[in-house]
């Protein structure tokens, strides 16, 4: 897939770009790479620039909304919210994204761990790749609480 020059763009899988806020610009760079969904896990109220929702679905993509604000939002259900537009074929190519990365890089660790039965190191480590910084020490007790 085309890099799309998100902020802190990562490439956790082939076909899965994960990283901060895109501008109209970049959903734009979307849609002509190829790229079918966009994953926002920013809360309603967090992001005025513009109508994410509505530039997504004018590019013809599809708009999924997993709303994450804090450590806290980093919860099984999200998990699973993430887990159907991944296992969806037609879904992909995906781009997910939050303010930064972090909370994508998170909730991608969880995803690891919950999903595809990670130990806390490797879903730590799968969580960096996808963006994980800041909320690290958040996610490994998580993990470490699930065990």
């Amino acid at each position: 897939m085309s890099a799309i020059p998100i902020p802190n763009a990562r490439q956790p899988e082939p076909d899965v770009l994960t990283g901060g806020q895109p501008g109209r610009a970049e959903l734009e760079q979307a849609r002509d790479a190829g790229y079918r969904t966009v994953v926002n896990l920013r809360p309603s109220g967090e992001f005025h620039d513009f109508d994410e929702r509505e530039v997504v679905r004018g590019l013809g993509m599809e708009y999924v909304n997993i709303p994450i604000g804090s450590a806290a939002g980093l919860t099984p259900d999200k998990v699973q919210s993430l887990q159907r537009v991944l296992a969806d074929s037609t879904a992909r190519p995906v781009m997910v994204h939050c303010a930064s990365g972090n909370r994508v890089g998170a909730l991608f660790a969880l995803w690891a761990a919950q999903i595809q039965g990670a130990d806390p190191d490797a879903a730590i480590a799968f969580g960096r790749k996808a963006g994980l910084t800041g909320l690290e020490a958040d996610v490994r007790k998580q993990l470490e609480n699930a065990s």
